[in-house]
């Protein structure tokens, strides 16, 4: 059987390298948040922002998000999984970009005076006053697309 994934109009996969990835996620938007928390695996969807090379958004205090990622130890940090993707289902093509790193709670004034200017702004109604910020240490995508056909 021959391989037909070069056929034209197949998709064609691609490994992006990080700093295509950041610029992708760059605008900001609406991403997953994965960690491990007290019931076990959990992935909830924020918006987010980039700011200063983190990435921003916001929750309630004394949230279920903000107990499980408090660890209790002063500055420390919890190790989190962030995935932000594009889809265009019609065409079968799209992105995924998926950042890991540890997550810290903004607690100063000036650092939260600082993540402001990320302008994150969450959907979800109530107060969200509480920032975080997970700061990057291994960061990957991947494009799926497909070649213009010839004609």
């Amino acid at each position: 059987m021959a391989d037909d994934s070069e056929a034209p109009g197949r998709p064609v996969p691609e490994v992006l390298d990080e700093a295509e990835c950041l610029r992708l996620i760059s605008p900001g938007g609406v991403g997953r948040l994965g960690y491990s928390g007290r019931y076990g695996p959990t992935v909830v969807p924020v918006n987010y922002g980039v700011h200063e090379g983190a990435i921003v958004f916001r929750t309630a205090y004394d949230s279920p998000t903000d107990e499980d990622l408090r660890t209790g130890i002063e500055d420390a940090e919890y190790r989190v999984a962030f995935e932000i993707d594009e889809l265009r289902p019609e065409t079968r093509e799209g992105w995924s970009v998926l950042v890991r790193g540890s997550v810290g709670h903004v607690e100063s004034e000036d650092e939260r005076a600082s993540v402001r200017e990320a302008g994150v702004e969450p959907w979800a109604g109530g107060a969200r006053e509480l920032f975080l910020r997970i700061q990057p240490t291994h960061v990957t995508g991947r494009r799926i697309s497909r070649p213009p056909t010839a004609g």
